[in-house]
């Protein structure tokens, strides 16, 4: 009778029989809860540590990503430029042909004046 009245009064008695204002059903639950909690933010913390990781392992990838784009776009400028260098090489030897041709055709009709 007399833990009834202390439980309307919302006071238990726990194993040790002493008085706590909490039920030992919910102050157990409650350390359960805690325990819980505890393990999450260990878990938690854990995740994060392996996130950052990670986010370090990709921002290493992006930037070897980016040296070797780098030297593709400069392999592929110098591969334009070699390309110009022989049009113009080939325009230059086309005209010195034309120019070759000019001479001896001037040559041959000196000739056939003889």
């Amino acid at each position: 009778m007399a833990k009834d009245i202390l439980g309307e009064a919302s006071l238990h008695f726990d194993e040790l029989n002493k008085l706590r204002v909490l039920d030992p059903e919910v102050t157990q639950q409650t350390i359960e809860l805690k325990e819980e909690c505890k393990d999450l933010v260990d878990k938690i913390g854990q995740f994060q540590k392996i996130v950052g990781g990670l986010i370090e392992l990709v921002d290493q990838l992006a930037k070897e990503a980016e040296n070797e784009k780098m030297k593709a776009i400069g392999a592929q400028n110098l591969l334009k430029c070699i390309a110009k260098q022989r049009e113009a090489q080939q325009q230059q030897l086309q005209a010195l042909i034309v120019e070759k041709k000019m001479q001896l055709e001037r040559n041959e009709l000196k000739i056939s004046f003889l």
